[in-house]
């Protein structure tokens, strides 16, 4: 029997165009499927690495509360330089406690993501 692979990170999103746009900047990639499901539900995937996609798929209710999963980044050269770059981009901060390593954005829909130094 062979293991099961991740295929897809799912996140909920409003507007899965726009945030997918948002999160193909912040990534340096690009949109690889846009699809409509049997109910009508809208989906647009960006790459990620190797075949795993990061899916927005649309729904009706905003993001309540914390998430339960969510990304990690390292930054590519300068961690406060690329927070910078990222609330440009539509992101806020949520959090900078100084006993982390690691500085807690929400994406332009209330998404957290953390932004750690560069690896």
């Amino acid at each position: 029997m062979t293991a099961a692979r991740p295929i897809a990170v799912a996140v909920d999103a409003r507007d899965p165009e726009s945030l997918a746009a948002f999160w193909c900047v912040v990534l340096g990639t690009h949109v690889v499927q846009r699809w409509t499901d049997a109910h009508g539900t809208a989906y647009v995937g960006i790459g990620l690495v190797g075949e795993v996609e990061l899916l927005f798929q649309a729904v009706a209710e905003p993001t309540g509360g914390k998430n339960r999963v969510h990304l990690d980044l390292a930054a590519g050269s300068d961690q406060r330089a690329e927070v910078e770059r990222l609330v440009g981009l539509g992101a806020r901060v949520l959090d900078e406690a100084p006993d982390h390593p690691w500085i807690v954005l929400a994406d332009p829909e209330g998404n957290e993501f953390c932004v750690l130094p560069p690896r």
